[in-house]
């Protein structure tokens, strides 16, 4: 058995999995989003920040010689010996300098009201539980609008909590809006940390009313991730698969844990439409699924129904085929 030196291994230890793939195995590299990348063996294998975490087994690292060792289960001296070699034989291009990040937009919030009454008279009216509410007003993703104007405003926050995203609803109107300055990548969510599903949904209300239908049937609503959308998106004419909205290609680089995602889209044809071309375009990687609500257009529609509320929205019902 080869003997190395303490620097021999020292120097094996420097390379990052990342420069390994792109140098030795690219073959394995798939660009997963933003600055994430997994394997085309082990997709649950996440590689992100000069670290990497294979999910499904529970292990991570930093360095090549870590995945070597704990994922392809070569011996460390072999593994050494390897890296060794290889960066002899043919040393490692370093990599690219990332891209300049884009200039950060500046979200203009309106002004609050004083209070949230009619922010919270107006959910309560849609069948939203009050404690999903209250939790949304005290975590800064909801709150009221209001000088001359009457809004809720449902905000989307980054990983370090910097608000870059809200979504206006009129109380008592039609009027749907986003402010000036939104970054459609963050838009309003709820993570759940230790899940790997996640349930999307078209609006912050369909969110809110599908975890108060599951805290109606008794079940935990904050158990999985939850996440909304600025809209769907159309496939394109002549192929089945849809363009990945913003939002969810950023959410998923954010929690790499995600193995499994629920559609729970409208339940009408641009619904429809994006749920397919969606799963055609994920189902590669993840476990993709759609449930659309039994009855109504969307789950707000459904959860009314459930609680003998007239929803606000002229409704047209869509039965799940």
């Amino acid at each position: 058995m080869p003997y190395y030196l303490p620097e021999d291994v020292a120097r094996a230890r420097e390379m990052d999995l990342l420069t390994y793939l792109r140098n030795y195995e690219p073959q394995e590299l798939v660009h997963f989003g933003g600055s994430t990348y997994c394997t085309r063996t082990h997709d649950s294998l996440k590689i992100s920040n000069g670290k990497w975490c294979w999910f499904s087994r529970g292990i991570g690292g930093k360095t090549a010689l870590d995945y070597l060792v704990k994922v392809k289960e070569i011996p460390f001296t072999e593994a050494v010996g390897m890296l060794l070699e290889q960066t002899a034989v043919r040393p490692p291009a370093m990599a690219q300098p990332p891209p300049p990040k884009p200039e950060q937009r500046t979200l203009l919030l309106p002004r609050a009201s004083p209070n949230a009454d009619h922010v919270i008279r107006y959910l309560s009216g849609r069948g939203i539980d009050r404690d999903l509410i209250d939790f949304c007003l005290s975590t800064g993703r909801l709150y009221e609008s209001g000088v001359r104007y009457h809004n809720a405003v449902f905000v989307g926050h980054d990983r370090n909590g910097n608000p870059r995203y809200a979504n206006l609803r009129g109380i008592g109107s039609d009027f749907k809006g986003e402010c000036t300055g939104s970054d459609k990548r963050f838009s309003f969510h709820i993570p759940a940390h230790g899940s790997g599903t996640l349930h999307l949904f078209e609006s912050a209300i369909d969110l809110l009313s599908f975890a108060t239908l599951r805290k109606l049937h008794g079940l935990d609503w904050n158990r999985d991730h939850l996440l909304s959308l600025a809209g769907v998106y159309r496939p394109k004419a002549g192929t089945e698969k849809s363009a990945v909205p913003l939002a969810l290609t950023q959410y998923l680089s954010d929690y790499p844990e995600v193995e499994t995602i629920t559609l729970r889209l409208d339940n009408d044809t641009p619904g429809r439409l994006a749920a397919k071309g969606l799963t055609a375009s994920m189902r590669e990687r993840y476990q993709v699924s759609s449930r659309f609500p039994p009855n109504g257009k969307d789950y707000n529609d459904y959860l009314c129904l459930c609680r003998g509320l007239k929803s606000e929205k002229t409704k047209e019902h869509y039965p799940e085929r």
